[in-house]
């Protein structure tokens, strides 16, 4: 670090904000909302994150010398590390942050802040759980799924990149690792599942559950955050790792026509319905098994995410949530 260049670390999360706060804390700009002139003279709008995935809108009222404001404002960044001197306060229902003139927002060079502030850190060990995942496959049986799985996931680049990749933006596993611990959730579900339905096929559930999500690996990057691509924005996840899946299963020669069929079909309708962003819904057994399985955990690790971080910003027995549209009980 550059002599004189103080370091930060984050003290709290947005959802720890209550209104009255005073505020010397770090975040993450997520959007831009532009310059405007107001009675006093001109301010801007921010969109902040951290860690949590939630974000916090900052005003900036600034003097009457646009060119002033201007500078500020050019000098931010989308993805900038920002440090932020301000208060909480309440508007239309809604905490914001605010900041007026002379207090300057400061942006951060990256050897001023520690990244895992802005990403949650991995869960559990990233190595052992690649390994195990290799290991399942080391148990399928159906030769043309085996080196399917062999060749995506025992390249190096593959292991590089889902040791480290999140499995979602806000909503569950957004974690150092996510991605990898959530696909792991959803074969041991399905495990439950052919336990209690041993008629399933095995090698298709171990398949449809390492494969189903693939495409979030192009869905999502991670900067100073986690947040979509243009190809995730544009295209998706469940379209990005049917096509990846489907140009793979080319380089094997003569896969069988109806396994193809089926391995597709299980990552188009993992999300289980049309209004979830499935092409098809579950046409057999396997395909059901891998989108519940996928529910069950997605499911699991949001609510629970949910009530741990609620807890830390009420004593309260309840807490609203907005995606779920109902009370969750945290006691």
């Amino acid at each position: 670090m550059d002599e004189g260049k103080e370091k930060y670390r984050k003290k709290h999360l947005i959802p720890s904000l209550k209104e009255g706060d005073e505020i010397d804390d770090i975040f993450v700009v997520e959007i831009k909302k532009g310059i405007s002139q107001y009675s006093g003279g001109y301010r801007f709008i921010l969109l902040l994150t951290d860690s949590s995935g939630r974000t916090i809108e900052y005003i900036y009222w600034g003097g009457g010398d646009e060119e002033k404001v201007r500078r500020i404002y050019d000098g931010i960044k989308v993805d900038s590390v920002v440090r932020i001197r301000g208060k909480v306060s309440q508007y239309g229902g809604k905490l914001r942050l605010v900041a007026n003139e002379p207090e300057i927002i400061q942006v951060l060079d990256e050897e001023q802040y520690e990244k895992e502030d802005f990403v949650k850190p991995a869960r559990m060990d990233l190595d052992m759980m690649y390994e195990r995942l290799m290991r399942e496959i080391e148990g399928v049986e159906n030769p043309q799924i085996r080196e399917l799985l062999e060749r995506i996931f025992g390249d190096a680049t593959m292991k590089r990149k889902m040791k480290v990749h999140p499995g979602a933006i806000s909503i569950h596993h957004n974690w150092i690792g996510g991605l990898l611990q959530h696909t792991l959730e959803v074969l041991d579900f399905c495990k439950v599942t052919e336990k209690n339905f041993p008629s399933l096929n095995h090698d298709l559930l171990v398949a449809g559950a390492l494969l189903h999500d693939i495409g979030k690996l192009e869905e999502m990057e991670v900067t100073t955050r986690i947040k979509g691509t243009n190809e995730g924005q544009l295209i998706g996840h469940v379209m990005l790792g049917f096509l990846y899946v489907a140009e793979k299963i080319k380089e094997i020669p003569d896969f069988d026509e109806e396994l193809k069929s089926k391995i597709l079909h299980i990552i188009l309708s993992h999300h289980g319905k049309n209004e979830n962003g499935s092409p098809k819904e579950p046409m057999f057994p396997e395909a059901l098994a891998v989108y519940l399985a996928d529910e069950m955990s997605a499911r699991m690790a949001e609510i629970i995410e949910f009530v741990e971080i609620s807890r830390e910003s009420t004593e309260d027995d309840f807490m609203y949530s907005r995606r779920q549209r109902k009370n969750i009980f945290l006691k």
